[in-house]
């Protein structure tokens, strides 16, 4: 977006649209004021391990919303990582076959 000119600001200024998003003060910018964050009450106290209770019941409660797998999505996720892992598995094998020999005959000779 491009920048204002300093008469379109005024121009705006005039028109009485203050636009909510900066308040000017003495020539300078800056950010308009924000409503302060609801406080406690003052007879609430913190009792020693609600912390853990509302951690646990509000975890339970994004589990309930997950999505499961079923059989055939898991027994299908289980062939791909274990094909992945023989595949991987045969490939550091035969790299080792050959990095073993280049070193043997190559490097320590």
């Amino acid at each position: 977006m491009a920048r204002q000119t300093r008469a379109q600001r005024r121009a705006r200024r005039a028109q009485g649209d203050g636009g909510g998003e900066v308040a000017l003060q003495r020539g300078r910018v800056q950010p308009a004021s924000r409503p302060a964050p609801p406080r406690a009450e003052v007879g609430e106290r913190h009792i020693p391990g609600s912390g853990f209770k509302r951690f646990v019941a509000e975890s339970w409660g994004e589990l309930k919303k997950v999505e499961w797998p079923g059989q055939s999505q898991l027994i299908q996720g289980v062939v791909v990582v274990l094909v992945a892992c023989i595949v991987v598995g045969i490939y550091l094998y035969g790299a080792d076959l050959i990095w073993k020999r280049f070193v043997q005959d190559v490097l320590l000779r």
